[in-house]
């Protein structure tokens, strides 16, 4: 009997291809403070298209709630990063520690803090 391993959701596997491109594996990312002008491009594709799949592709919420500045506004920093790295358990915001280091969360929540970037 052989395994065959079950169908990745689309957001996932974008994000692996993504990722694999970059030459970023699963063991880990790099820790930078401030991500690189490439990866900030690969972050700020990642949130439009995985992010946005469950959070509504111009952020303004779907599934998952919205990602707009005044809805985060009165949230603690701290607080959106530990959900983007370690997801909400219950709900179907997934963990993505594996796929971005605590400091690219960070830059993540600054820029959507600050009216997230369109994709270039």
């Amino acid at each position: 009997m052989s395994f065959i391993p079950p169908a990745l959701p689309a957001p996932v596997l974008g994000l692996l291809l993504l990722l694999a491109s970059a030459g970023v594996g699963a063991e880990g990312v790099p820790q930078t403070a401030v991500p690189t002008p490439q990866r900030q491009r690969e972050l700020v594709h990642l949130v439009r298209q995985d992010c946005g799949s469950c959070h509504g592709m111009t952020l303004q919420g779907g599934l998952g709630p919205a990602l707009k500045p005044a809805a985060l506004r009165d949230k603690p920093v701290d607080s959106l990063v530990a959900t983007i790295v370690g997801g909400r358990p219950g709900t179907p915001m997934p963990p993505w520690h594996r796929f971005l280091s605590e400091a690219e969360a960070k830059w993540i929540v600054e820029q959507l803090l600050a009216g997230f970037p369109e994709e270039r």
